[in-house]
C-alpha cells in the first residue's frame, strides 16, 4: 500500500485526544476528578458506558456519506455532472478526512470501553450482593459488546484488517504506540468480545429505561457477519438461524418497510441493533457538537431545507421504478381523485426509500413530489430514508435546525434474512439451498407487497403472484448482488453496499458495467401548489440520450481509477502514522 507522509498543521491527533484524556483521568487537581476518585461504583461505570454508547451515535464511525459514495449506490449531490468528491471519484488517499476520522472515533470508542472494563475488574470482585453482580455483569457485556463492535468495524474497513489492538487504558504515552497486529489476531480477538457479549446480554431489556441498549442478538448478527465476511457460509448461518428462530429475540419484519427509517415505530420489532437519536434535549448545542444527541442524516439527504448531498445513483433509480408489484395485493392498488381504482405508479419499496417527481402516490413532505421539491442540477430522484417527509413541510420546521430526532437502524432483520438466503445457496454454488433462500427473499418481498420470486405452489404465500421462474443458486446470486440487497438496504448499516461488492469481488467489474449506461433527465408536467400548469426541466431519469439535454452516468471516473489495492480498504490515516513512530515498523 503507498503511503504519503504529509504534515498538516492542526490535524486532529488520536494520540493528542487519547493522552489527553488519559492525563486527566490519571493526574490528582483539587478541582478535577481522577481514575481513582471517578471509578468508584456502578452508577460511575454505567456513566462511562454512556460515553461508549455516545462513541457508537458519532456519524463519523457509519461516515455513511463517504462510505456510500464509494461505492455504486449514490452521487454525491447537487450540480450534476460536476463531480470533485474523492470518495465518489475513487481518488481519497491517507491524509483524507473520512478515515481519518473515522479512525479516531472508533479508538476513542475503544478507549472508552476498556476504561469501562478495567473499572469492572476492580468493582465487581467488592460486591456480594446478586442485583450489583448482575447489573455489574450486564454493564461489562455492554462494553465487550462496543469494543467487539468498533473492532468489526476496523476489521473490515482499514489496511486489509490489520490495526493495532487496544485490550487496556495506556498508562503512559509509549503505551499508546502500539504496533499493527495481523488481521486474523484481530479477527479472533473481536469474536471473543462479541461471544462473551452473546453469552452475557440479555435478549431482551424488561426495563422501558433501558430501551435501545445492545442485545445478545446484536452480537449474535454480527457475529454471523464476520463468518459471512470471510466465506465460512455454514458458521455465519448458524449464527443467522439464531437471530431469526430463537424465541427469545422475537424479532420478525414491521409490516411496512418505512416502519425502519422514521420516528414512528423506533426500536421496533425488526431492529436487531439501532442509535437512538432525539431533538428533545441538547437545543441550545450545536448540531455538529459531540455531545449533539440529534441526528444531522436529514441535512445531507434531504431537498427540501436540507443540502441535498447525496443522490441515488441513475441505476438505482432505475431499479427501483422498474420493481414488479404483486397485482394480487390489494396494498398495490390506490383510488385516484375520479374515483377509479388504479394500480400504483411505483412500488411501496421504491416510494418508502426514494422519491421520484412522478411518484403521484405517496406525499412529500403533506404536498407532491414536484410541488414539494426541485428535482434540478441532476437530480432525477432522492433519498426518503432518514428523512422527516412524513411529518413536516420542510426540514427547517426543526428549531433549531440541522437536526433530527430519527433512529438509525444499523441492522435489522431483512439484512438478515438476506445474508441467510446466501448462506444457504451458499454464495451461488449450492442448489441444495435454493428453495430455503427463496423462502427468505420473498419473506422480505411480500412486506413490500412486491411480485415474489419462484412457483407459486412452492411458496409460503401462494395466493401472490409469482414470476414462475427457476431458479438456480447463480441467479439467486445475481438477484442478491443486483436486486434485493442493495434495493432493501440502500443507503443503511456500515456500509453495506461497499463491503458486499468487496466480499463479492465485483468492485471494479460493478463500476465498469454502471458507467457504460447512459441516462437523461427529461421534462415532467405538473399542477403546481397553485393550481396552474408547472413544470420541472429534466427530472424524469430516462434510459438512452437525447440531444436536448445532458447524459448522464454512475461512476464513469471511479471504473478508471479504482485499483483494489488501494481502495477497497481505507489505508492507515495519516494521524496514525505520524503519531505512532512502530506502526509502520
Amino acid at each position: 500500500m503507498k503511503m504519503k507522509l504529509k504534515i498538516y498543521i492542526g490535524l486532529a491527533l488520536v494520540l493528542v485526544q487519547l493522552s489527553g484524556c488519559n492525563q486527566y483521568l490519571t493526574e490528582v487537581n483539587p478541582n478535577e476528578m481522577s481514575t481513582g476518585s471517578f471509578w468508584k461504583n456502578l452508577d460511575d461505570a454505567n456513566s462511562g458506558l454512556t460515553a461508549v454508547y455516545n462513541s457508537f451515535k458519532n456519524p463519523q464511525i457509519l461516515a455513511f456519506q463517504e462510505e456510500y459514495n464509494r461505492s455504486d449506490m449514490t452521487y454525491p449531490g447537487y450540480g450534476r455532472p460536476t463531480n470533485t468528491d474523492v470518495y465518489y471519484l475513487q481518488t481519497f488517499n491517507n491524509g483524507s478526512p473520512a478515515p481519518n476520522n473515522k479512525w479516531t472515533t472508533l479508538y476513542t470508542g475503544i478507549f472508552r470501553a476498556n476504561q469501562v472494563l478495567e473499572s469492572l475488574d476492580k468493582l465487581l470482585p467488592t460486591y456480594s450482593d446478586s442485583v450489583s453482580i448482575k447489573r455489574g455483569r450486564a454493564i461489562k457485556a455492554q462494553a465487550h459488546f462496543f469494543r467487539g463492535l468498533f473492532y468489526s468495524y476496523l476489521h473490515n474497513s482499514f489496511n486489509q484488517g490489520s490495526v493495532p489492538i487496544f485490550d487496556f487504558v495506556p498508562q503512559g504515552e509509549s503505551q499508546f504506540y502500539q504496533d499493527l497486529q495481523p488481521s486474523d489476531i484481530v479477527l479472533d480477538f473481536y469474536r471473543k468480545d462479541l461471544e462473551y457479549a452473546k453469552a452475557n446480554l440479555p435478549a431482551k431489556w424488561t426495563n422501558a429505561m433501558d430501551l435501545g441498549r445492545v442485545t445478545s442478538g446484536a452480537a449474535t448478527a454480527v457475529l454471523g457477519m464476520s463468518y459471512l465476511y470471510e466465506k465460512n457460509y455454514d458458521k455465519a448461518a448458524s449464527y443467522f438461524k439464531d437471530v431469526i428462530e430463537n424465541p427469545s429475540y422475537g424479532y420478525k419484519l414491521t409490516p411496512s418497510i418505512g416502519d425502519n427509517f422514521s420516528t414512528k415505530a423506533e426500536f421496533n420489532e425488526e431492529s436487531i441493533l439501532e442509535i437512538g437519536y432525539s431533538i428533545d434535549y441538547k437545543a441550545q448545542v450545536g448540531p455538529w457538537a459531540e455531545e449533539q444527541v440529534a441526528s444531522n442524516y436529514n441535512v445531507f439527504i434531504s431537498p427540501v431545507g436540507g443540502n441535498r448531498a447525496i443522490y441515488p445513483s441513475c441505476w438505482l433509480i432505475m431499479a427501483y421504478k422498474k420493481e414488479e408489484m404483486d397485482k394480487n395485493d390489494a396494498r398495490n392498488y390506490v383510488v385516484d381523485p375520479s374515483g377509479t381504482k388504479r394500480l400504483r405508479t411505483y412500488s411501496l419499496r421504491t416510494s418508502y426509500s426514494i422519491v421520484v417527481p412522478d411518484d403521484i402516490d405517496m406525499p412529500y413532505y403533506q404536498l407532491l413530489p414536484a410541488q414539494a421539491a426541485n428535482f434540478n442540477g441532476g437530480a432525477t430522484g432522492y433519498f426518503r430514508k432518514y428523512t422527516n417527509w412524513e411529518t413536516l413541510r420542510s426540514e427547517k420546521d426543526i428549531v433549531p435546525n440541522q437536526r433530527s430526532g430519527i433512529n438509525v437502524r444499523v441492522i435489522r432483520l431483512a439484512d438478515v434474512y438476506l445474508m441467510y438466503a446466501e448462506c444457504l445457496i451458499k454464495g451461488g454454488t449450492d442448489e441444495s439451498g435454493v428453495n430455503g433462500a427463496l423462502q427468505y427473499i420473498n419473506k422480505v418481498r411480500h412486506r413490500s407487497a412486491l411480485k415474489l420470486l419462484g412457483q407459486a405452489s412452492d411458496s409460503e404465500f401462494p395466493a401472490a403472484e409469482h414470476d414462475n421462474k427457476v431458479y438456480t443458486a447463480s441467479a439467486i446470486m445475481e438477484h442478491l448482488m443486483y436486486v434485493e440487497r442493495p434495493l432493501e438496504l440502500s443507503l443503511e448499516g456500515h456500509a453495506i453496499r461497499h463491503l458486499d461488492l468487496r466480499r463479492w469481488g465485483i468492485t471494479k467489474q460493478r463500476f465498469e458495467e454502471v458507467s457504460k449506461k447512459q441516462y437523461f433527465g427529461d421534462i415532467y408536467w405538473y399542477t403546481n401548489v397553485a393550481g396552474k400548469k408547472a413544470f420541472q426541466w429534466t427530472s424524469i431519469l430516462k434510459e438512452g440520450t437525447n440531444p436536448s439535454y445532458t447524459t448522464l452516468q454512475d461512476n464513469v471516473q471511479a471504473a478508471k481509477n479504482y485499483i483494489a489495492s488501494e481502495h477497497a480498504y481505507w489505508p492507515l490515516p495519516n494521524n496514525e502514522i505520524l503519531t505512532n513512530p512502530v506502526v509502520l515498523k
